[in-house]
């Protein structure tokens, strides 16, 4: 018999976040797969199981739960965030495609989530108001000269700008690389949100702009949005400022 997998978005951390669909898909599987963190985010039954693994085993993962569904099990993968937004969702495609066939006739469905840069956006005003773009700066899985063309292009065609993954031990001057690079083709007035854990209890998010944006002021947890040279910041007397991007364009 073919079971059912499940690829699920908790968001950002906070339990507010977590949909009424995603809920509903928790509580009708029974064995999960994902990230420590995230599989650490769940209040269990007795009859479900967890299946923890670390960051970096994606495609093993997938593998596992999808060959547990294939035998009808009732699975469920989580991510953090989204599932189709760096995570967890594509991987699970990629298994599947390059699979035997049998997986390729389990019930699959993707269930959304609220992910970071959303989260982040919602805590300063409305920073991805116009055209924005999302460029993860892991280069893990492609070259670093192909996310240089992506932030060139990016910042000449006036997209606000996310990233996710920006800095890691193992590469941690990439984000200096980045900024440089943005401050040869925008502003260095444009603001710069650095938002850390962004929906849970350690949430911490700043703004400075873009002449004083540091890696140093990221770490793994945080998602990072460029302004375009349209980004505005309005001050408030005894409140944190307010940044958005209008939705008509204004040349400058």
């Amino acid at each position: 018999m073919t079971g059912f997998l499940t690829v699920v978005g908790l968001g950002p951390g906070d339990e507010g976040f977590l949909t009424p669909q995603a809920g509903a898909a928790i509580a009708a599987s029974e064995d999960f797969f994902g990230y420590v963190p995230y599989l650490d985010r769940l209040q269990l039954a007795p009859n479900q199981r967890r299946h923890a693994s670390d960051n970096r085993e994606e495609l093993s993962r997938a593998e596992a739960a999808l060959a547990l569904a294939a035998g009808g099990g009732k699975v469920c993968v989580v991510s953090g965030g989204d599932p189709g937004v760096f995570a967890m969702a594509a991987a699970i495609c990629e298994a599947m495609e390059a699979g035997p066939p049998e997986w390729r006739a389990i019930e699959f469905s993707v269930v959304p989530g609220v992910t970071a840069m959303l989260a982040v956006a919602a805590r300063v005003g409305a920073p991805l108001g116009h055209d924005f773009c999302t460029i993860s700066l892991s280069d893990n899985l492609k070259p670093w000269a192909v996310i240089e063309a992506r932030l060139v292009a990016a910042a000449s065609a006036g997209f606000v700008m996310a990233f996710y993954n920006p800095v890691s031990r193992a590469r941690p001057h990439q984000l200096d690389r980045a900024f440089d690079l943005l401050r040869a083709h925008l502003p260095e007035t444009v603001p710069v949100i650095f938002g850390r854990a962004a929906g849970r209890r350690d949430e911490a998010i700043r703004t400075v702009p873009l002449r004083d944006a540091a890696a140093s002021m990221a770490d793994m947890a945080t998602c990072i949005i460029v302004g375009s040279a349209q980004t505005r910041q309005i001050e408030r007397a005894g409140k944190a400022a307010l940044v958005y991007s209008p939705r008509f364009w204004k040349e400058t």
